[in-house]
């Protein structure tokens, strides 16, 4: 399989195409890197393909926060100009500003 470009950026608020949900990406496989089992346990006529991005999102509905694996042909931007109201978004991101979120420094030693 040959990886293509990420459409999304680390940062950028999307919203799923099909659920009603949305978040904050931060982290992205350049394919499908998750268990077979969870692969499968999609529904077949909604399963994404494996050979395009997936995004990990800081995700939120209007029930609940959680993380997302999300496939890239799943995903729009989201053009609510909003933040996403995880509550770990900012032990990741340091600021949010003009629909964009700022990763914070890493702490190395």
């Amino acid at each position: 399989m040959d990886a293509r470009l990420a459409k999304f950026r680390i940062g950028q608020v999307v919203r799923h195409r099909i659920f009603p949900f949305r978040g904050v990406i931060f982290d992205v496989d350049p394919t499908f890197s998750n268990s077979e089992e969870w692969w499968l346990s999609i529904p077949e006529h909604i399963r994404p393909r494996k050979d395009q991005p997936f995004y990990h999102l800081l995700a939120e509905n209007d029930e609940n926060a959680y993380v997302a694996y999300v496939s890239e042909q799943n995903l729009l931007p989201d053009d609510t100009g909003q933040p996403v109201g995880h509550p770990q978004a900012a032990l990741i991101f340091e600021s949010f500003r003009e629909g964009q979120y700022k990763l914070r420094p890493r702490i190395t030693h």
